[in-house]
């Protein structure tokens, strides 16, 4: 619309551009008038530029004077000037603000007494006035991220009145500005002038149904209108556009979630949803999750994401599901929300609500998008929990941020990489991330400052000491992956969502089941002789002992070398051989059987790494300890029965029992020999007793199965407690003070001996029968399982 104002005899068109918000500023009273006043926000319009002017500069120090180039004169509004309408005077000053370089809003208004129509109004540069820091606005609420100052008291405006005749003539005008103008390539980030036309938002609409995001949208438009200034509007108008386009859309759809959800509920006493409302009663956020999925947490709860893709358009809805890990290193899911309202207080109740739901057991980790809101309500809702900001998430932004370094700097890309995946200790992090800012020149960089400062939050070598379920520190998990690509994408509207989303469940259910079946109906092929290997097969899922078979035919290439000792704990350097320079340390505890690696892949993975393998190795432990096999990684990681402390029935036992034996002895005598070794006397005392132990060792194997302890007590204790024994016993028909000979005693504790032996040989049988049959039990629930499923998919493919 091209509105038209009246010059003298002339009549001018020109472009417009509506905008402004609404002020506060002085007022004049007459006798026909009522003043009104509209408030705004200090906040209205963004800065400008401080840097450049846009016209002449008059005086100096804090009284200085910008005034607009002298080929704007002939723009310029003055007193007795006639408009048509108040929005006709409002553009005009709006479109010459625009020439010259500030941003405009409303400042107070005039009602008539009589009929209460407005008869005067001024417009303000957008500087106009302070910030009144004691509104009552700001009183009643903490302000978290105060905004920056915009209000300087500039006093250029323009007054117009109304006319008896209809028309809008100019009562004043003040030209001068106290702050700098805007140059013509930056006017369009100033508030009054940021529109979004009718054809941007057409090609705005179509690009989002296409799934592009708001910077790629904006560079086509950019491309399209031929520079940014002539787009007219910022990125973040674009954003704010198209989440509102998203929110409107699904105001009128939401009503068919909640009955979808309440279907579910009443199909599912199990099934748990919850709907955060608004103070006008509308809904804002939903939250779901079935029994499956609570169920699901139970078993392998200990981490887990919260997927916010959406929030990069790559889905239209704003679905935000909470996911894991399975046995298998499968995705599974743990809930679902809606999120319409992105405020910290609905994050907050959206964790709370989740937790409830998750039987307010909270995980040891979440990874999430780098985000403050989101990253706020956590550390409310889960201060325990270890937040980690998803790695990858930063390397896309990282690309985007840095693009132009991208560009002229080549092998920048490898240098980030390496300092963040490669470096092992924080110190070494450090060294080297100082060093890529200085190579790249890059101190001032705003972006690199706030990830830096939220390294604890992404960096691996500051999260290793917590699990997170990840196979592998430098590489990607699938967890990372959402649970719902390839079913939802961003032309998914709600009327397809339902489909799609039972789908996806169906499929993710379809792959678990088909693992489970290869876990236990086909046997992996082993590399090496080793039990330990033989003892993983059959513990964990294929998948996880693919990965441990890695690292244990890993330690082929790893040398051992004690490097301390101090009684209980003995450290190893642990290196490729010539390659001391990368070595690893790990204390083993050798009477516990516990051991620990300075890469901490166990505490990140909960797998033992292949330098604690090589130590196990060299020390002659031949199974895992229990302590080392995480049940979520088991086959049985869904069973109730504990089966893994017993499944390699006597023949483990007797070789954990021997290892550890042996370990103790072993490190006993290296202490022995330190201390023999010191002088020639100290040698040869030492020499003397070995030789004697010698000859005690070798009478005790002959005599192996003879000295039977029995209760922890010898032949020789039971002889000399052989009164009390009887008399306890009731056995013996003797009087305390009569005593069997020596010859019948042996014969009694030969029949005690033999019957204890009996007794444990049937309790070993029994032990045995009965795992067998739990583990049968199990293995028939698991085809169970499997032919339900069959039958389910059979059936669909059959309909």
């Amino acid at each position: 619309m091209l509105p038209r104002l009246h010059m003298e005899n002339e009549v001018i068109e020109f472009d417009i551009g509506l905008g402004g918000g609404v002020g506060s500023s002085g007022r004049e009273v007459d006798d026909d008038g009522v003043d009104i006043e509209h408030q705004a926000d200090d906040e209205d319009m963004i800065d400008s530029p401080q840097n450049i002017s846009g016209g002449g500069v008059f005086g100096s120090g804090s009284g200085e004077i910008y005034l607009p180039d002298g080929d704007l004169l002939d723009l310029e509004p003055y007193e007795g000037m006639e408009f048509e309408s108040e929005e006709a005077a409002k553009a005009f000053y709006n479109s010459y603000a625009r020439r010259v370089g500030f941003s405009t809003r409303v400042s107070s208004s005039r009602r008539s007494r009589r009929d209460g129509a407005i008869i005067q109004r001024q417009f303000v540069c957008a500087k106009e006035g302070f910030r009144n820091l004691n509104e009552k606005r700001t009183k009643d609420r903490e302000i978290k991220r105060p905004r920056t100052i915009t209000r300087v008291g500039c006093k250029a405006s323009l007054s117009v009145k109304m006319q008896d005749s209809g028309k809008w003539v100019v009562s004043g005008f003040v030209r001068e500005h106290n702050h700098e103008l805007v140059p013509p390539d930056q006017v369009h980030c100033l508030r009054s002038h940021r529109q979004i036309s009718g054809p941007a938002k057409t090609l705005i609409d179509t690009l989002q149904a296409a799934g592009l995001g708001p910077r790629r949208i904006m560079s086509a438009l950019i491309k399209e209108y031929g520079g940014i200034s002539k787009v007219g509007f910022t990125e973040v108008d674009c954003r704010n556009y198209m989440r509102n386009n998203r929110q409107k859309s699904l105001e009128g759809d939401i009503q068919l979630l909640l009955d979808y959800l309440k279907q579910m509920q009443a199909e599912n006493d199990n099934f748990f949803y919850a709907v955060q409302s608004d103070e006008d009663q509308s809904v804002c956020n939903v939250f779901w999750a079935d029994s499956r999925s609570r169920m699901n947490y139970t078993y392998f709860g200990d981490t887990v994401t919260f997927d916010t893709t959406y929030r990069s358009n790559r889905y239209r809805l704003p679905f935000a599901p909470f996911t894991g890990v399975n046995h298998h290193g499968q995705p599974i899911l743990f809930g679902c929300a809606f999120m319409i309202n992105e405020s910290e207080l609905s994050f907050v109740w959206l964790f709370k609500t989740w937790l409830v739901a998750m039987s307010g057991r909270p995980p040891v980790s979440v990874t999430t998008d780098h985000d403050a809101v989101i990253g706020s309500a956590i550390a409310q809702v889960f201060p325990e929990t270890r937040h980690r900001i998803c790695k990858w998430h930063i390397f896309k932004k990282c690309q985007e941020k840095l693009s132009q370094v991208f560009f002229k700097h080549p092998a920048f890309e490898a240098d980030f990489h390496k300092c963040v995946n490669l470096t092992e200790s924080v110190d070494e992090f450090e060294s080297c991330w100082l060093a890529l800012i200085h190579r790249y020149d890059l101190r001032d960089h705003e972006w690199l400052q706030t990830i830096y400062s939220a390294r604890r939050h992404w960096v691996p070598v500051y999260l290793r000491d917590t699990f997170f379920a990840e196979m592998s520190i430098t590489q990607r998990s699938d967890s990372m992956n959402s649970y719902f690509d390839g079913y939802i994408n961003a032309s998914t509207n709600l009327n397809q969502f339902f489909k799609l989303y039972e789908k996806a469940l169906e499929s993710r259910n379809e792959k678990e089941v088909k693992a489970d079946y290869d876990t236990m109906n086909t046997s992996p092929v082993l590399k090496t002789p080793s039990p330990m290997e033989k003892q993983a097969s059959e513990f964990y899922t294929r998948k996880l002992f693919i990965r441990f078979q890695e690292e244990l035919v890993g330690t082929l290439t790893f040398m051992a070398s004690k490097v301390d000792d101090d009684s209980e704990i003995i450290t190893y350097q642990v290196a490729k051989y010539g390659e001391d320079h990368k070595s690893y340390y790990v204390k083993f505890n050798v009477p516990e059987m516990r051991a620990t690696c300075s890469c901490q892949m166990f505490e990140f993975s909960g797998l033992l790494c292949r330098h604690v393998l090589a130590v196990f190795r060299v020390t002659n432990v031949l199974t895992l300890p229990p302590h080392f096999i995480r049940k979520r990684w088991t086959r049985n990681a869904k069973s109730s029965v504990t089966l893994e402390e017993h499944a390699n029935s006597l023949y483990t036992n007797y070789l954990e029992s021997h290892t550890v034996r042996y370990n103790t002895l072993r490190h006993e005598a290296f202490k022995y020999v330190d201390e023999g070794a010191k002088s020639l006397d100290v040698y040869d005392v030492a020499m003397s007793a070995l030789q004697d132990a010698a000859k005690k060792v070798g009478l005790a194997s002959k005599n192996e199965g003879r000295a039977v302890m029995v209760n922890g007590r010898s032949k020789d204790d039971l002889m000399r407690h052989r009164s009390s024994y009887n008399i306890s016993t009731g056995r013996s028909h003797m009087t305390a003070g009569q005593s069997l000979s020596e010859e019948d005693m042996d014969r009694k504790i030969g029949e005690l001996i033999n019957e204890l032996e009996s007794a444990n040989r049937k309790c070993e049988l029994y032990r045995a029968n009965l795992l067998s049959v739990l583990k049968e039990i199990e293995d028939h629930k698991l085809q169970l399982a499997i032919k339900v499923q069959n039958v389910k998919i059979s059936m669909k493919d059959g309909i």
